[in-house]
């Protein structure tokens, strides 16, 4: 299957029954799928007028019960991106799936881009952490997808998938699990016993979540708030809910973060690298490798939280990093921040797939 089916069929078997969105390009067949299955498991598929419609009922819908998603491309994206804020405040579990294109603006809206990886990060105002996957091939389409659905749930926050083009339409067998061997988490109930049942406890990482029409008082607000959902002006509430919402990602950072390294034992150089362009890097490092020369790959499968400490150490045995990316430098300037080396930038424009020859030529400079 597709890509984009394959990611589909993950959220499925993943437990998703609600889709809000709407078709734009290079994603548009994750929703035609999901319009098509969704009924057929007990679920709702729902088109809005737009995209920020779209996240809004996506957020809606969770708080209902139902585990939900959504999929874009960047114009989506950078829409949604005030009620990406509101998930994060209101701490709700959901899934965002990037299928990344050429931009800025429409930008080449059929062919491939990865320059919202910042976007993903810090696109939406204030202070907050995300979850991001970035798949390599059509299995961890399928694959990342539940696990996305998995961390959304169990901390309480939306969780994103930052697919790009060529992952997306790339075709290739899929090895589905039977629903017994898949891991699926759901987020917790609380007791219809407690009777003083907090909504936001800030000293619990992964509270217990009442859904609408559980029989629990609580008040799910925009505004900064209290343990109980309340608003408050005071600072030191703000701070509360701040490092909490914080701190459940950053405390937890070690194990959420996954990377994959190839040949790095040995390595004098370390191409860093995600997602379609991590395929490119992938052969440079073996033909590499052909040649005697001593290349290896760091893959970052969660590019958020970013692996600093695998950065740090990997830069005290290296000559260089060298980070290949299909924008003008957006995760390199992240890798600088931990390297201990020199980081050389590959940067491509959007619109086409890296040549493992234009690596090659960077690498030439070592």
């Amino acid at each position: 299957m597709s890509g984009n089916l394959a990611c589909a069929e993950g959220a499925i078997a993943a437990g998703c029954r609600f889709y809000g969105g709407y078709p734009i390009t290079p994603s548009s067949e994750i929703a035609e799928h999901m319009s098509r299955r969704l009924p057929q498991v007990g679920g709702h598929y729902l088109q809005m007028e737009d995209e920020i419609g779209s996240i809004a009922a996506v957020v809606g819908a969770s708080n209902a019960g139902a585990k939900s998603m959504t999929a874009t491309s960047g114009p989506g994206f950078s829409l949604m991106m005030e009620n990406i804020g509101l998930g994060v405040i209101t701490e709700t579990p959901c899934v965002l799936v990037n299928v990344q294109r050429a931009g800025p603006s429409t930008g080449i809206p059929t062919l491939i881009g990865q320059g919202d990886m910042m976007q993903v990060k810090w696109g939406s105002h204030g202070d907050y952490e995300v979850i991001a996957y970035a798949p390599n091939s059509v299995q961890e389409m399928f694959d990342l997808t539940i696990k996305a659905f998995n961390m959304a749930e169990k901390y309480r926050t939306p969780t994103f998938v930052m697919a790009d083009q060529v992952i997306a339409h790339m075709t290739s067998k899929v090895v589905i699990p039977t629903p017994d061997k898949i891991e699926i988490v759901n987020r917790k109930r609380p007791s219809r016993s407690n009777s003083g049942f907090t909504p936001f406890p800030y000293d619990h990482d992964f509270p217990p979540m009442a859904m609408a029409g559980d029989g629990f008082h609580i008040n799910v607000d925009s505004l900064t708030h209290d343990e109980h959902g309340y608003p408050s002006l005071d600072n030191s509430v703000s701070q509360r809910m701040l490092d909490h919402i914080t701190g459940k990602i950053l405390n937890h950072a070690d194990e959420i973060i996954e990377t994959e390294e190839y040949l790095t034992d040995d390595a004098e150089v370390i191409i860093i690298a995600y997602g379609s362009t991590s395929r490119s890097a992938l052969r440079v490092v073996k033909e590499a490798r052909q040649r005697e020369k001593k290349l290896g790959l760091l893959r970052l499968i969660t590019p958020w939280p970013f692996p600093a400490k695998k950065i740090e150490a990997l830069g005290e045995h290296v000559r260089a990093f060298v980070v290949p990316e299909i924008n003008y430098g957006q995760m390199e300037h992240v890798v600088r921040e931990y390297a201990s080396c020199p980081v050389i930038g590959v940067h491509h424009a959007a619109g086409a797939l890296i040549p493992p020859q234009k690596i090659d030529l960077a690498l030439e400079k070592l």
